[in-house]
């Protein structure tokens, strides 16, 4: 009888690695002859949320830009930051910008991938366990198909995504 072998697809992100960063972006607003004297603040709240505080519109999305390429310099996906909050007022004059930290895939995200890999009609059994989706099959093949098909449509399900535990 052929051994199951399986691989479990999650959503997360190495925590110091964000830290690290934030950390270079801040420096490199220290820096910057157009950001440097407007006093703004990158902080990272509860490992959940980033808030960017600024004097403006145009330097906020500055700081956005810088920290997205921070970011993916780091090997992180840029899917991890959520832009959903709206940008609000702050005191003296400033605004300021929740950024939601995506980690862990919800149900419906998860229910989306499993009828996405029992659409390909490859002999696989996805099954949803808390937070992360694992798929187990008879032959590594298949599997890496299913990765090759599951990491495709990452981009349009805007979440990102990584694969463990591959036994």
């Amino acid at each position: 009888m052929a051994k199951e072998s399986s691989f479990d697809i999650v959503s997360e992100f190495d925590q110091q690695e964000l830290v690290n960063a934030l950390d270079q972006t801040r420096r490199e607003l220290a820096t910057r002859y157009d950001l440097k004297d407007k006093g703004s603040t990158i902080e990272l709240v509860e490992d959940k949320e980033i808030v960017i505080t600024t004097t403006d519109d145009f330097s906020l999305r500055s700081i956005i830009e810088i920290m997205e390429i921070k970011v993916v310099k780091r090997g992180l996906s840029p899917l991890i930051l959520s832009q959903e909050a709206p940008v609000e007022d702050s005191l003296g004059g400033k605004i300021r910008q929740k950024i939601t930290l995506k980690k862990g895939i919800d149900k419906e995200q998860a229910k989306k991938i499993v009828a996405h890999i029992k659409d390909t009609k490859l002999k696989v059994q996805p099954s949803i366990q808390g937070e992360q989706v694992r798929v187990s099959g008879k032959d590594k093949d298949t599997l890496q198909e299913v990765m090759t098909g599951v990491r495709s449509q990452a981009e349009v399900w805007n979440i990102p995504l990584q694969f463990n535990n591959y036994r």
